[in-house]
């Protein structure tokens, strides 16, 4: 089995809509850290499990300097955004992401 891990900081933002009243229904912004762990039992025909650009190009890409709320299609909470990025790369089976210093959230593949 081939593993790869690619770490990115993405700048953006949200509001989360709760069953409780919170500071975090406003919208407000954070320096996320995501962790993307792929793997595969064969290398691609580049040798690679998945080129590490590729997977920085749909995350960070798509998300950073971004409101969280609009480009996603879900209340957006580090553990589901930790599980819309993992469906994003098909040999991804975790993902991290760490929503301020303490704060992370992990979402494994089963």
């Amino acid at each position: 089995m081939y593993y790869i891990t690619k770490r990115m900081e993405i700048a953006g933002c949200h509001s989360l809509k709760l069953s409780y009243p919170s500071k975090c229904s406003q919208l407000h912004g954070h320096n996320w850290v995501v962790t993307v762990h792929c793997k595969s039992r064969e290398l691609n025909a580049d040798g690679m499990v998945v080129d590490f650009t590729e997977v920085k190009n749909r995350i960070h890409g798509y998300l950073d300097h971004g409101n969280f709320n609009e480009l996603l299609p879900f209340n957006p909470t580090a553990e589901n955004i930790a599980r819309w990025i993992c469906e994003q790369i098909p040999t991804c089976w975790r993902v991290e992401v760490q929503e301020s210093e303490g704060n992370l959230a992990v979402y494994e593949e089963d």
